[in-house]
């Protein structure tokens, strides 16, 4: 999915669409939505910032907003090493930002236990990679169906499916793992709150789901003449 604008520009959107998922996501958390509303109010959170900010970066950066695409857009040919590396930085960096800016404004209702991404009560690691890997397994795919895909019919509306994915995974393993299905959700609020604990369920999980959708879209689902060995 080449995408012809500057480099800075493309940075630019996949940072603040991250910043942007990671302050709905934890301002719906901790401005009460999961007590009042439960978790189907958090988990549309989660799935209408994605859906609005992959429709609002998608025409510069791809709207990828998330490291485990990256890296799977990266292995499958569809972004340059460098480009894939500095979008993941920038993912990185906005997903501080943005949970840096709910830190600030929302003042006493952060808690460091509210606002880390931990395991759920009685989740091994082992369990939380795993769970992990087949919520993004599910995201990526839909990824690849919908915006990567030019065939797709909802090729140019590809946010609303993937918000809506992200919804479903949330409203799947959100009690148990958090569904972040990304690492950059993982990394903006736990870097601020310094909780570190498991950190292979949202690094080694979401990489290795994104890599088996991909590569089963690519190459076994969807492939083109170009892919299939003569």
């Amino acid at each position: 999915m080449l995408i012809k604008a500057p480099l800075h520009v493309k940075l630019i959107g996949e940072a603040v669409g991250t910043a942007a998922l990671c302050a709905v996501g934890l301002g719906s958390i901790l401005g009460g939505a999961l007590e009042s509303s439960g978790l189907l109010a958090v988990a549309f959170a989660h799935g209408l910032a994605i859906a609005v900010m992959v429709t609002a970066t998608g025409h510069t950066s791809g709207g990828y907003l998330n490291p485990a695409v990256t890296a799977t857009m990266m292995a499958t040919r569809n972004i340059g090493l460098r480009d894939g590396l500095a979008y993941i930085a920038a993912q990185l960096a906005g997903a501080v930002a943005g949970s840096a800016l709910i830190m600030v404004t929302f003042g006493d209702r952060w808690t460091d236990t509210a606002a880390s991404v931990t395991l759920g009560e009685g989740v091994s690691s082992g369990q939380g990679i795993l769970l992990e890997a087949l919520a993004t397994f599910f995201l990526v795919f839909v990824v690849f169906a919908v915006a990567v895909d030019r065939d797709g019919a909802w090729f140019k509306l590809a946010g609303l499916p993937i918000g809506l994915a992200v919804t479903m995974n949330i409203l799947m393993v959100g009690p148990l793992t958090g569904a972040t299905t990304n690492p950059a959700r993982w990394f903006g609020p736990n870097l601020l709150t310094g909780t570190w604990g498991d950190p292979a369920t949202w690094i080694v999980g979401p990489l290795v789901g994104g890599l088996l959708a991909g590569f089963l879209y690519t190459y076994v689902y969807r492939p083109r003449k170009a892919d299939v060995p003569t």
